[in-house]
Formats: C-alpha cells, structure tokens, sequence
C-alpha cells in the first residue's frame, strides 16, 4: 500500500481506465422525491446509481491494493422530517498517491458512508457519465409509500431517449477522458476511445458514450480504413492491474 505522503504518478491510461463506463447491468435506478400528481396520473423522478461494490471492485480490478479509503463522521443533521438524511461523512480516497475528498449524507451511518465513498469516487471518473443522464419520469401505480413503478425505469429511460437526443448536462462540457475525439456514426454524438486500454484488438476502437445507443467503430483490418457498425451485445471490457509505473506530469491527471 502506498503511503499517504507518498509522490507518486501513475500511468496516463490508468485515469482513463477507473473512468471508462461501469456496465449496464451494474447501474440500477431509485426514486428520487415523492410522487406528483398529473392528469389523475402519479409519477416520479428516478435516478442512476450503483452499489459501492461496482466501485471497489473497479478500484480492486485497475488498482489492486494502491487505493485506501479514509472516512470521517462529520456532526449529525437536524430534520423534522425522517424521510430526510441525518447523517454525513467526508470521504478521503487515495489512488496511487493522489487523493480525492467529498461528502456523504444519508439517514443511517452505513448509507452515509456509502454515499460519500461513491462520491469521492467520482472525482477519480468512477460512473462519472451516470450525472449526464436526463430526467427519468416514471408512472406510478399509487403515491403511497410503497407505489411501485408501472415500468422498468431503465426500459423507460432508454425509450424517451434511445434517440441519442439526451439533454446536455454540466458532465459533457468536460474535457474527454481518453481522447475521444470521434463522432458516433449511429446517433452522431461523443465516443469512448478504447484503443489504449482493451485487451482485445479485435474489440471496437470506439464506443457510443449514450448507453441507449449501440453505435461503435471498429479497427481497420490491413489495408482498409476503420468501418462503423453496432453490436449491441458486445461483452463487457475486461481490466488486468497495472504493471509497472511510469511518471507523467501532475497536469496531465484529468481529475
């Protein structure tokens, strides 16, 4: 394990490699807020999350044994109302000698600590693409406590925007984490750049960064150009741990 006052740099594609999307069957979706009437309808906004295991073992896989986790309880919330979260951490992640802060609220100590890992999480690029996602309102079959949605909220997502016409959010004015400078041939937006980090060459080069479209250019054989096609049940990308370190310069870390 690395120690705390450590310098250490690790090598450029590792960033891009804790970043690279979390597979779809890893991200689930939760009601956010209480349910709205319309139409004599109720609906509510459900968001994108995924457990805190999906980002150990991401950190576990690319990293293995040089990240550490620090949590602080900070003083307890006062709310009126229990459905309100009451208890926070600060969060102090550590990934080969760079580290990262946030914090977490939640209304027990373990979902606290939970949220502000996942939190510190991002600021390494971990399900950082989750916060581009659009709004999500789903039907609901009451407004009690325990109304269950009519649809899956990931069926409903990918139908309102299986278009790639999602809304524009803060997460994609940021600078592209893996050079990807590529325009998907399917829905024209912006592409992930595998090249650097797949273990397969045969996989694709790029891939669509709108996980509702299945858009991805693939290597040129020899002597062609690269062509563009989908296969929309192409296997998630498997991580090997890092081999031997390399020192680049702190101002290329992209977080």
């Amino acid at each position: 394990m690395i120690a705390a006052n450590d310098i250490y740099k690790a090598p450029a594609d590792v960033w891009a490699r804790l970043a690279a999307p979390v597979a779809a069957e890893a991200i689930s979706w939760r009601q956010d807020g209480k349910p709205i009437t319309r139409d004599g309808k109720f609906f509510a906004r459900f968001v994108a999350y995924i457990e805190a295991n999906t980002v150990r073992e991401r950190l576990d896989t690319v990293v293995p044994g040089e990240w550490d986790l620090t949590l602080t309880p900070l003083p307890t919330l006062v709310s009126d109302d229990p459905t309100e979260p009451t208890c926070s951490f600060k969060a102090r992640l550590q990934v080969l000698g760079v580290v990262r802060e946030d914090v977490g609220t939640g209304r027990d100590y373990k979902s606290a600590a939970t949220d502000a890992f996942k939190r510190a999480a991002v600021r390494f690029g971990i399900a950082h693409e989750l916060y581009s996602y659009g709004t999500n309102w789903v039907e609901l079959d009451g407004d009690g406590k325990f109304a269950k949605p009519l649809e899956d909220p990931a069926v409903a997502y990918a139908r309102r925007h299986g278009n790639g016409q999602a809304t524009e959010s803060a997460s994609s004015k940021r600078p592209a984490l893996a050079l990807d400078e590529e325009t998907c041939p399917k829905c024209g937006g912006r592409m992930w750049d595998n090249r650097l980090t797949k273990r397969n060459p045969r996989a694709p080069d790029y891939k669509c960064r709108d996980r509702a479209c299945d858009g991805v250019i693939w290597p040129p054989r020899d002597g062609e150009k690269k062509t563009s096609e989908s296969k929309p049940n192409e296997p998630a990308q498997e991580w090997k741990p890092l081999d031997s370190p390399a020192i680049v310069p702190e101002s290329e870390l992209p977080f």
